[in-house]
């Protein structure tokens, strides 16, 4: 490592990934913060005049495609072209997706949806795995180098809000989703110039395929991308006629499907033993966590996003707040919090009194859900016909965010340390599927929410709210049984 590439007493690839990020995540939210408005506005407010429920579904599936996709990107890192040149054309990828949105016009929309989609499943699992590569697994200074990864993306984020969020809502929805290029644009230039930092880490694959059968993965990912190109082409000429809510609806089943068969393909016939499968039962618990979290927390880009256009009084004097600006509040919350959490966790630990993974995230979901008790209330005054004040949003952010803190995270090292160590990365890849479920759930969730029926509003949140309490108290009951389960060695 050159001592010149030394940024904080980290390796210098550091900086160029964190910024790559930050600039990425600029890009993703301040799009996604937008979408479910845009997709809902009426034709003279220059939207799409969809309905909540078709808006829900297409952002629940744009959502969930983004990390299934995550899926074959990272395998195609690791096979064919190394993380560095995934990183690159996925952003490449990503820009030319935020150049179609900002093109006013409903066919390059939704080539722009699928381009973003394809581009950050090459981008985002295989600079998140590059972070880690830059260390040996002797080197103390991971977790903190994936600390100051994490600000990058929650920087970025806080960027993308204010940008894209503030240009949609005072000059047009197709500045936003420019801006959004741009910053992606920024992002691949810095990561360009940068690039040498990285001391040729991920510059080629981890385990390169024979000719033969790269000739055969490059034919098969071709083949996808024209099977993909002809199916939009059809569906905008007519000939196949697609609704979006049956798709996501047939969509959750069969990524749950797959993240169910793969998980008892480990478990039954990956030659485990007691302890192994112990871990396993472990992890399972900590998935389902996982997808029942991100179906309520993501409902910030929907149906939230949507409580905060149409109920939430947004002046601040004579300045009226762009909603997209409310969604930054989880960004701000994480970044404050985050080394408290870290502190916590390490004093518990010394004092023995460490909770399990399957409590934490159990927890995590509890307080998440807490978060729409206090949408229950704030749509009920919606319905009396009054608009809230802006703290009902912020008061739910909170409990979101500490929820993510309690469980997020802390998922991600239970997946790196129960999995049986020759199936970790794989994984780490069924594990993302809980994020795919969840993100498409949580579309078809936003669905229900009407703005012209606002009196079912309170409903909805509450059901949200007992569902998730109901989970998160069983898994917790369950855990009392696995918690030894995560410690088992073979004896």
């Amino acid at each position: 490592m050159h001592q010149n590439s030394q940024f904080l007493g980290h390796p210098g690839g550091l900086l160029t990934l964190s910024f790559t990020e930050m600039w990425e995540r600029m890009s993703y939210y301040g799009m996604r913060a937008l979408l479910v408005l845009f997709m809902t506005a009426s034709l003279q407010e220059d939207g799409m005049d969809l309905t909540v429920a078709m808006a829900g579904a297409i952002y629940g599936l744009y959502t969930g495609a983004v990390y299934f996709f995550g899926l074959p990107g990272g395998w195609i890192a690791d096979r064919l072209i190394g993380g560095q040149r995934a990183i690159w054309y996925g952003g490449i990828v990503i820009m030319c997706g935020h150049i179609a949105l900002a093109i006013p016009n409903d066919l390059t929309f939704f080539i722009g949806l699928i381009l973003v989609a394809l581009g950050t499943g090459l981008l985002k699992p295989n600079i998140g795995a590059l972070v880690g590569s830059m260390y040996n697994d002797a080197d103390t200074r991971r977790d903190a180098g994936y600390t100051i990864y994490y600000m990058g993306i929650n920087i970025g984020a806080l960027i993308g809000y204010f940008v894209c969020g503030t240009l949609a809502d005072k000059v047009g929805w197709h500045w936003g989703f420019g801006a959004a290029a741009i910053g992606m644009a920024i992002g691949l230039i810095q990561f360009r110039l940068t690039q040498w930092k990285l001391d040729g880490v991920g510059a080629e694959p981890t385990k390169a395929l024979s000719e033969k059968n790269k000739k055969l993965s490059w034919m098969v990912i071709f083949g996808f991308l024209v099977v993909l190109t002809l199916t939009v082409a059809m569906v905008f000429s007519g000939a196949i006629r697609i609704d979006p809510v049956g798709l996501a609806t047939y969509v959750v089943a069969v990524i749950t499907s797959v993240f169910l068969l793969y998980f008892a393909g480990v478990y039954f016939l990956g030659e485990l033993n007691l302890a192994e499968k112990k871990r396993l039962g472990a992890l399972f618990l900590v998935c389902i966590a996982s997808a029942c979290f991100w179906a309520g927390f993501e409902q910030a880009g929907s149906s939230l996003n949507l409580f905060a256009q149409d109920y939430t009084n947004r002046f601040v004097g004579s300045f009226e707040l762009p909603p997209a600006w409310f969604q930054s509040a989880n960004s701000f919350f994480i970044i404050i919090l985050s080394p408290f959490f870290a502190y916590l966790w390490i004093m518990l630990g010394k004092r023995m009194m460490d909770p399990s993974y399957g409590a934490k995230c159990a927890i995590g979901l509890i307080i998440m859900a807490s978060g729409f008790v206090v949408m229950y209330f704030a749509a009920q005054y919606a319905a009396s016909g009054l608009k809230v004040a802006p703290y009902w949003l912020v008061s739910t952010y909170f409990l979101h965010t500490v929820g993510e803190l309690c469980l997020s995270p802390v998922a991600l090292s239970a997946v790196s340390r129960l999995s049986p160590a020759r199936f970790s990365g794989q994984m780490m890849g069924v594990f993302v599927l809980t994020y795919a479920i969840g993100n498409v759930i949580a579309g078809l969730l936003a669905g229900h929410f009407d703005p012209e029926k606002v009196e079912e509003m309170p409903n909805l949140y509450l059901q949200i709210t007992l569902f998730s309490v109901a989970i998160g108290i069983v898994l917790f009951l369950l855990n009392i049984k696995t918690r030894h389960w995560e410690k088992a060695t073979e004896e």
